[in-house]
């Protein structure tokens, strides 16, 4: 899995004019699913994504987790993470997964991150065409790759 977190004061998706998920102070975040990502990959983004500590504490130094400060986290699909652009100018998406795969792996993270987070998680949905609107705090933007574990 692949994820690019942005620490927000807010973010929101919306598909066909209706919002589908919203948040005030928290994380855009992102996700990427490849064919070898597994329940490990989930477990460990989740727990990753929730006690990543990114948030001011009351000295103004980034110590505080989306957790500690009662935040939001915004899910977002985007098989564009997996781009190869190495060759030609049009991007493959070959080691993206298909839906049939990518579905069932993104149900999970949502559950996942859930119960990690002890609230639910906003989302947007799978494969639509969704515009993302998100006021990105910092900026603060990090790029996670479960397979690098960094």
């Amino acid at each position: 899995m692949r994820a690019v977190i942005q620490r927000v004061t807010r973010a929101s998706v919306t598909v066909d004019g209706n919002t589908t998920g919203s948040i005030q102070t928290g994380l855009l975040v992102l996700l990427g699913i490849e064919d070898a990502d597994h329940a490990e990959d989930i477990t460990w983004l989740s727990n990753k994504l929730v006690n990543l500590r990114v948030f001011a504490d009351a000295e103004g130094i980034m110590n505080l987790s989306v957790k500690d400060v009662d935040g939001g986290i915004l899910l977002v699909s985007q098989f564009t993470l997996f781009a190869a652009t190495k060759k030609g100018n049009r991007p493959s998406y070959i080691r993206a997964s298909k839906p049939d795969i990518a579905i069932p792996l993104y149900e999970q993270m949502i559950q996942q991150l859930g119960q990690d987070l002890g609230k639910p998680v906003a989302t947007g949905i799978f494969g639509a065409d969704m515009k993302v609107d998100l006021l990105n705090d910092g900026p603060v933007t990090i790029i996670i790759d479960t397979k690098n574990k960094e």
